[in-house]
C-alpha cells in the first residue's frame, strides 16, 4: 500500500508499537526522570527508520545503489544509537501489560532460553554478529538476492537493525544486557567496526567496475548517473556519513575515559561509571 511515494509496510507497524510502548511506559514512571533530549533522541531514531523504509526514498533504493546504502547506514549506525540514547528498556517494558510481562519473564527465565541470551549478551559476540552481518550482506550473491527477492531484502534490513541494536547496546547503554564494558574496550570495538566499514567502502569507491550485476545492468539511472558512479557515491556514503556515529562515539568515549574521577574496577571489563 502506498500514498504519493509513502508506503505502509510492517516496519511502520513496528515503529508505531515501539512508540506506543515508550509513551505508555513513561506514564507514571518513578525511576530516574527522562530528559527531553532522551525522549527526542528516541523519537528521532524511530523517525529515521520511517524515512529510510517507508518514505519515497525506499522507492529509489532498487535503482540507486547510494540510496540503498543510505538505508543501510540508517539501520546500522544512526537509528540504533539514537534509540538507545533514549533509554528505551525500562519504559517499553513497563508499557507491556502486566500479565504479558509476567509470561514473558517466566519464558525468558527457563533454562533453554538463557544460553542463547547469554551468548548474544557477550560483547565479543555482539561485535562479531554486527560486523559479520555487514560483511555478509555486501557479498555479491547476498546483495543481489536482496534486489531480486523482497523477503530477503526485508530480512537484510531486520538483521541490520537488530544487529545494530545489539552492538550499540554494548557501547552506549547495555540495558538488560550485561556486563558493562570499560571505555577502552568500548573504543576498541568501535574502532574495529569502523575499520570493517571502511574496508568495504574503499572497495566500493575504488573499484573500476560495478560489483553488483543487479545495479550494473540498469540503464537510465536517475540523475544521469552511470552504475559505476552510483557505486562510488555509495562507497563514499559508507565511508563518511557511515563513520559519523563511530567518530562521535570515539570522541565521547575518549572524554569519558579521561574524565577526572572516572575509573573502572572489577574483573571482566565491568565498570561502575557511565
Amino acid at each position: 500500500m502506498s500514498w504519493h511515494g509513502w508506503s505502509v509496510q510492517p516496519p511502520l507497524l513496528y515503529v508505531a508499537v515501539g512508540a506506543l510502548l515508550y509513551w505508555v511506559g513513561g506514564r507514571g514512571y518513578h525511576g530516574r526522570p527522562y530528559t527531553r533530549w532522551e525522549e527526542a533522541s528516541f523519537a528521532a531514531g524511530l523517525v529515521l527508520i520511517v524515512l529510510a523504509l517507508e518514505s519515497p526514498l525506499d522507492a529509489y533504493a532498487d535503482r540507486l545503489f547510494w540510496v540503498h546504502m543510505v538505508q543501510h547506514i540508517v539501520l546500522l549506525t544512526w537509528a540504533p544509537p539514537l534509540i538507545l540514547l533514549g533509554r528505551p528498556w525500562p519504559r517499553m517494558w513497563r508499557g507491556i501489560p502486566l500479565r504479558w510481562r509476567t509470561s514473558i519473564g517466566r519464558a525468558l527465565a527457563r533454562e533453554r532460553w538463557t544460553a542463547p541470551v547469554r551468548l548474544l549478551a557477550h560483547p565479543l559476540a555482539a561485535v562479531i554478529v554486527f560486523n559479520g552481518s555487514i560483511v555478509f550482506w555486501h557479498l555479491r550473491f547476498a546483495f543481489n538476492a536482496t534486489l531480486t527477492n523482497g523477503f530477503v531484502h526485508d530480512v537484510e534490513h531486520a538483521m541490520f537493525f537488530f544487529c545494530g541494536l545489539l552492538f550499540w547496546a554494548r557501547v552506549i547503554d547495555p540495558g538488560p544486557l550485561r556486563p558493562r564494558l570499560v571505555w577502552p574496550m568500548r573504543l576498541a570495538f568501535v574502532v574495529c567496526s569502523m575499520i570493517v566499514s571502511w574496508v568495504i567502502a574503499v572497495i566500493l569507491a575504488t573499484s573500476l567496475v560495478p560489483l553488483y550485476p543487479a545495479y550494473a545492468h540498469l540503464t537510465h539511472l536517475p540523475g544521469g548517473l552511470t552504475p559505476l558512479a552510483d557505486q562510488q557515491i555509495a562507497g563514499g556514503i559508507m565511508w563518511v556519513p557511515g563513520s559519523f556515529a563511530y567518530g562521535v562515539t570515539i570522541l565521547a568515549g575518549v572524554y569519558r575515559w579521561l574524565e577526572p574521577g572516572s575509573r573502572s574496577r572489577g574483573a571482566g571489563g565491568v565498570v561502575t561509571t557511565g
